[in-house]
């Protein structure tokens, strides 16, 4: 008995996560996202752990948020968010410590807020997954997950080129409306929740032809999402950022009249990552830019 008590493994629960454990859970976040990146070549996309604490102490005291954790033995040892803001649900970060790493966290972490989904209606869920990883790719898959788009990571100078027609400045609450009719024209759904946070931020900005709304970007940066009438409109944002927050924006792939005009315009890919989905999806029509949530 005593052989086998010091062979098992302490039990996992999952509990939803407080501001508290923030600190906690921000630490691991840095280290997981450190070791999986630096392990295939790859600089990492948290350069530090004051960066991830302040993002999980963010999203978990928001409302717009259901986040949990993961405890072996009493210890925390993972987390993992659903961004709620929208009728489609966005994943992330999910994170385990990787010192116990293969224990089953990561699996009861995503099955916990693919529950949380489907309980509350969720038309369908999204995420963005490390292209580079494959174990990630494999768990993702097995829980029903579809690939749907290959992505660049891209970083560089800031463009700051004219674009004919367009004109691109910072956006109000009362821009939401016409925000929200682009992403469902590109889209069939909106993201308006995302975006009011992001024009309190002052981070939103609009692209105008006319006086007329043809696109929008939360941010142009990692955690920042566009939506766009046309290639011109969202080439007129992105070239109008002072800077591309966090690793860079993440350009789909498919859209290869964009991706030759990033790099031709100076910017580099840092790394690929693939956009995969369960449930509604409906094919994009325009142009568009994820975060790193979907």
């Amino acid at each position: 008995m005593t052989i086998m008590s010091q062979c098992m493994k302490p039990e996992l629960v999952i509990r939803q996560a407080q501001p508290a454990d923030a600190e906690i859970c921000g630490r691991i976040c840095f280290e997981a996202f450190h070791k999986i990146n630096t392990d295939h070549g790859f600089p990492p996309d948290v350069p530090a752990p004051e960066m991830s604490i302040r993002l999980l102490t963010m999203m978990f005291s928001h409302p717009g948020f259901y986040c949990v954790l993961a405890e072996s033995g009493g210890q925390i040892v993972g987390s993992n968010c659903l961004d709620e803001r929208s009728i489609i649900a966005g994943v992330g970060p999910i994170t385990v410590d990787p010192t116990t790493q293969n224990s089953g966290a990561g699996r009861m972490l995503m099955e916990a807020v693919l529950d949380r989904a489907r309980e509350h209606g969720a038309a369908g869920v999204r995420l963005v997954q490390a292209a580079f990883h494959g174990r990630s790719l494999s768990l993702y898959a097995k829980l029903g997950f579809d690939v749907r788009e290959v992505l660049a990571v891209m970083q560089g100078p800031a463009i700051k080129k004219p674009v004919e027609g367009c004109s691109v400045r910072r956006a109000t609450l009362s821009d939401v409306a016409q925000c929200n009719r682009v992403s469902m024209r590109v889209h069939g759904h909106d993201r308006g929740r995302e975006l009011e946070d992001a024009i309190g931020q002052g981070s939103a900005v609009v692209v105008e032809r006319g006086e007329r709304i043809t696109g929008y970007a939360t941010a142009l940066a990692f955690y920042g999402h566009a939506a766009a009438e046309s290639d011109s409109d969202l080439r007129a944002l992105i070239a109008s950022a002072e800077s591309f927050g966090g690793p860079g924006i993440l350009v789909p792939l498919r859209n290869t009249d964009l991706f030759r005009w990033c790099l031709d315009s100076g910017l580099r890919v840092v790394e690929p990552m693939t956009l995969m989905t369960t449930g509604l999806y409906n094919e994009p029509d325009g142009a568009w830019l994820p975060s790193i949530l979907f």
